[in-house]
């Protein structure tokens, strides 16, 4: 049986997620990779790893999101999360934009997903497929919401990077998530997905703050491994024909 729980007076559902995830997010504040980014000191390198595996995650993630979509249980949700599909294309270009650019070091090497950037999308996808609806939406929300609380944070540091190199592509990475039309969409998002908690059962809503925990610690690893990469066992070239 069904029980909405959600009130103007409650706990919204979306709250109960990110309280579950506080340690995580901790850890998240804490990471030498986004201390490098804000102040405009990672090594050219390891930001060029960051936007190639981003843009590999970004073809994985919009796929979740047209998945997410065709399962929506009305028209203006669907549209929503089929928007928001069609942006992560959008940015994904921008990557490439950026990579093929001058700002940042050539490299020939062939790109292939990392297993953090390989484990988060399968996951997205394969719960956004398999999963009921309440539980997909859970577990796309944290990319959402957790980019526009870093990206605040990282902001003040941002802008003084910007004021000395207005060019400087990390800082513009940071103004992106920090903007007043992003910061409307993951409201749109998290309204979506306590609606969804609304009309879940009370056992859909622990799984949907379990999909949260789960993308929330990829999160954490994705930025982590960016700087501190974790290869595969055996590259490519060496698995056998």
């Amino acid at each position: 049986m069904v029980t909405p729980v959600h009130s103007a007076d409650s706990v919204r559902h979306t709250d109960r997620m990110w309280d579950a995830t506080g340690s995580l997010r901790t850890a998240i504040d804490g990471l030498e990779f986004l201390e490098q980014l804000g102040h405009g000191t990672l090594p050219l390198d390891a930001f060029r790893f960051y936007i190639e595996q981003d843009r590999l995650y970004l073809a994985g993630y919009t796929k979740a999101l047209a998945i997410l979509a065709s399962r929506a249980p009305d028209a203006t949700t669907a549209a929503f999360w089929a928007t928001s599909a069609a942006s992560a294309v959008d940015e994904a270009s921008l990557h490439e934009q950026l990579l093929s650019g001058s700002a940042l070091p050539p490299s020939d090497a062939r790109v292939e997903h990392s297993p953090t950037c390989l484990g988060y999308t399968s996951y997205l996808i394969a719960t956004a497929a398999t999963e009921p609806y309440p539980v997909a939406a859970a577990a796309i929300l944290p990319c959402f919401w957790i980019y526009a609380d870093v990206a605040a944070r990282l902001a003040g540091a941002a802008q003084d990077v910007l004021a000395r190199d207005p060019e400087h592509p990390y800082a513009r990475w940071v103004s992106t998530y920090d903007s007043d039309e992003f910061r409307d969409i993951v409201s749109a998002a998290r309204t979506l997905v306590d609606e969804a908690a609304d009309g879940a059962t009370e056992a859909q809503r622990e799984a949907m703050v379990d999909a949260f925990v789960i993308a929330t610690r990829y999160e954490l690893s994705f930025w982590d491994t960016a700087l501190h990469p974790m290869p595969w066992s055996h590259s490519r070239s060496a698995v056998a024909p």
